[in-house]
């Protein structure tokens, strides 16, 4: 086997600054459950699972929230949730909508207060990265839709787009910019340090995408640009998570500054992994791409090793790709499943 000549912070940033890394770099994301079975299986912590199976994983870093104690139960934002069990483990699920009795934004600004980003503090984060100066920093974002959506509730976020655009755009400001200091406080608390700034929204479902390419490029694209601008201003990659069939709108999140591309669902229509290597892979950065309905969870140790293997032919051909599960490693993954997709993903990275 070849040595290392890298530590996880240089190939990470040997791949996105399209240099040669002495081999791929591989990330984890996977559920709780999921990597509970994982250590059981190979009898270690998860910690040391990842360095046994040379995963590169980031270091992420964020504010520490020091505002007023939300009421019992609540988040920053109001939003309430239960637990639900779907057999293999839970998920949080929201049950109050905070924001879904109100028809205007009026009404939401005489009945709610906003998080202010001064509820956060950040003085902890040179100790928060001092000794991992090996490791790649991921470091603030966005993804306010997500948020939009539980404090409206998903059916009336969806009919807002068309009945209520004045809500959507007021409510979007708020959350935007609440991200936007985030960030940017961040990076002038450690400036220099974050290397990857996760900047999201959900755009689309199994089949197509989940909006108009109109609604996204009125309500989402510029207000994420905005995010995008103040990342690589301060020397951060724009790693853009998107789920799946969004080949139709990759070429704007391109033109409004996406670097990092994840997850690569290319189980989903127009997301075949030759066409998005062939039209897109000299402008992103593939991150994912590991199938996780499917050859992950229910192919065998074989199917999974060739799903290395077919990534590292399509997406690494000529760099550009870091190697990692297309979204969470579910729980009904055999973690024989995942020991072979970081083993063969080592065995065969080298470069």
């Amino acid at each position: 086997m070849p040595k290392e000549t890298m530590t996880p912070r240089e190939r990470w940033l040997a791949v996105l600054n399209r240099e040669k890394p002495d081999r791929i770099p591989m990330d984890y994301w996977a559920t709780p459950e999921a990597s509970d079975k994982l250590c059981a299986h190979l009898g270690c912590d998860l910690a040391t699972a990842l360095e046994r199976l040379h995963v590169d994983t980031p270091l992420t870093v964020g504010g520490r929230y020091v505002g007023p104690p939300p009421p019992a139960g609540e988040d920053v934002f109001g939003i309430r949730t239960r637990p639900i069990d779907y057999g293999t483990g839970t998920y949080n699920e929201v049950t109050n909508a905070r924001l879904a009795a109100y028809n205007s934004v009026d009404e939401i600004e005489a009945a709610y207060t906003w998080p202010n980003p001064d509820w956060w503090e950040y003085a902890h984060l040179p100790d928060a990265v001092h000794g991992n100066e090996h490791r790649i920093v991921r470091g603030g974002g966005s993804e306010p839709f997500l948020i939009y959506k539980q404090l409206r509730g998903e059916q009336q976020a969806f009919l807002d787009l068309l009945m209520n655009p004045d809500i959507v755009h007021y409510c979007l400001d708020k959350l935007f910019e609440l991200a936007y200091q985030n960030t940017l406080r961040i990076f002038d608390t450690i400036p220099g340090v974050v290397n990857i700034t996760y900047v999201a929204e959900d755009l689309g479902g199994q089949e197509s995408l989940m909006y108009s390419p109109g609604q996204i490029r009125e309500y989402l694209l510029p207000r994420m640009k905005r995010m995008m601008d103040l990342t690589r201003e301060h020397g951060s990659f724009v790693f853009t998570h998107t789920d799946g069939a969004v080949r139709d709108i990759i070429p704007d999140l391109i033109e409004t500054g996406a670097q990092v591309l994840n997850p690569i669902q290319w189980v989903c229509p127009g997301m075949e992994r030759e066409g998005l290597k062939r039209d897109f892979g000299d402008r992103l950065i593939f991150h994912g791409a590991m199938d996780n309905q499917r050859i992950v969870p229910f192919g065998t140790v074989d199917e999974v090793r060739q799903e290395v293997l077919d990534n590292y032919r399509i997406l690494g051909a000529g760099g550009g790709y870091i190697l990692c599960p297309c979204h969470n490693i579910q729980a009904v993954t055999p973690p024989e499943n995942i020991v072979a997709m970081y083993e063969t993903g080592y065995a065969e990275g080298w470069q």
